[in-house]
């Protein structure tokens, strides 16, 4: 199993339309308040608000219970939505989000380029299998996002709890009882069942503070999926046409590579008008750290090596072809962010310890000179004081 993607997945993962939920410090202090940001778009940038009437649930897990969010702890700010939080006591906190599916209809070229772009690989190799390449899509689409924070030092059971979501990812132990070097076991459920043989992207920010990455783009694409706008990076390539989303929303794609393809119209509900200029620099300048394909085992587990200190995520979409009600194929996406490091006066990263000890043996501690000072003076005033009588 191939673990670090290659240029053009790494591509399809930071650049695909998805949601998450993000803190700006995933350790927090008991009983303060705080915000968690709903992005809605990439790992780095919400490109749209989500709106209270697509939240079916929204959860806070912590000290036992699952509280249900009001709607009236969020609100917006640009192009990204906020869920105001206060913490109680300490403990291991876990929040999620889960929204009512919409549908979107593609035509053939689109829906191809879609599946390629978002890492849908085995549905598009279904349709290469099944001489399906010219054939137009109506998917119905829903997400469900959760993410896990520390308050305080001590550790709890409340990042297990499973949610119900028609697709979640459940760890199998408490990511801040983790370090780098550690393999995470994450299951996937699908109904509340194993999901075995199931792609999963996992990525990570290094640091989990601003916007540097390893890895430079420099060809960008972009699309819309119901009302979110998201862009997807690729090289070579020329995507031209209208996009007609069920807000009432299209939006137009102009580029010029060495090749051209017509992407073709999307028709969606609510439909709305959006309009994407590219920037051949890609995201705003930013790199990316690293991101891995990996795939759930017979029992539904992935199993995540933890690199480096940082915000990770893990993200899927789950399709499966329909054929009622109008539909093609539906798809469910979940994704699940945590942090790895440093907490609030601890850390597990256990190269820190030995570290320390070095510096311990390295010349001679400060208050051997100062003793030694105090045993000199001391023998040069008795031995002057000799020396008068």
């Amino acid at each position: 199993m191939k673990r670090i993607l290659p240029f053009v997945v790494l591509l399809i993962v930071l650049s695909s339309h998805d949601m998450f939920l993000k803190l700006d410090n995933f350790f927090l202090k008991p009983n303060s308040d705080s915000v968690i940001q709903l992005l809605n778009g990439t790992f780095e940038r919400s490109e749209n608000v989500i709106t209270r009437d697509r939240m079916l649930d929204v959860s806070l897990v912590g000290m036992g219970y699952r509280t249900e969010m009001d709607t009236s702890f969020w609100y917006e700010d640009d192009s990204t939505t906020y869920l105001r939080i206060s913490t109680g006591e300490a403990g291991t906190y876990m929040a999620g989000v889960s929204t009512a599916a919409r549908n979107i209809e593609m035509d053939a070229e689109a829906f191809n380029g879609y599946l390629e772009h978002d890492g849908v690989l085995d549905m598009l190799e279904w349709r290469k299998e099944n001489n399906a390449m010219d054939q137009p899509a109506v998917e119905k689409y829903s997400k469900h996002v959760k993410t896990i924070f520390q308050v305080g030092e001590e550790l709890t059971d409340d990042w297990n709890v499973e949610l119900g979501y028609p697709i979640e990812f459940v760890p199998l132990e408490n990511p801040y009882d983790t370090h780098p070097g550690h393999d995470f076991q994450v299951k996937l459920l699908w109904q509340g069942e194993p999901l075995k043989d199931q792609l999963v992207y996992v990525g990570y920010k290094e640091g989990g503070h601003g916007h540097s990455h390893d890895h430079d783009h420099d060809h960008d694409h972009s699309h819309d999926h119901g009302d979110e706008h998201h862009s997807h990076d690729d090289h070579d390539h020329s995507h031209e046409g209208e996009h007609s989303h069920d807000d009432g929303h299209t939006h137009s794609h102009d580029e010029d590579h060495d090749h051209s393809h017509d992407s073709g119209e999307h028709t969606h509900e609510d439909g709305s008008t959006h309009s994407h200029d590219h920037d051949e620099e890609g995201h705003d300048g930013h790199t990316h750290d690293s991101v891995m394909q990996l795939r759930t085992d017979a029992n539904g587990v992935v199993s995540v090596p933890l690199s480096a200190k940082g915000v990770w995520f893990l993200r899927t979409i789950y399709m499966e072809l329909k054929s009622e009600d109008g539909l093609t194929h539906e798809s469910n996406w979940a994704t699940l962010t945590f942090a790895v490091g440093d907490g609030l006066g601890h850390t597990h990263d256990h190269s820190h310890d030995e570290h320390e000890h070095d510096h311990e043996d390295e010349g001679i501690p400060s208050y051997v000179f100062w003793v030694g000072s105090f045993i000199l003076l001391g023998i040069l005033f008795f031995w002057f004081n000799r020396k008068k009588s």
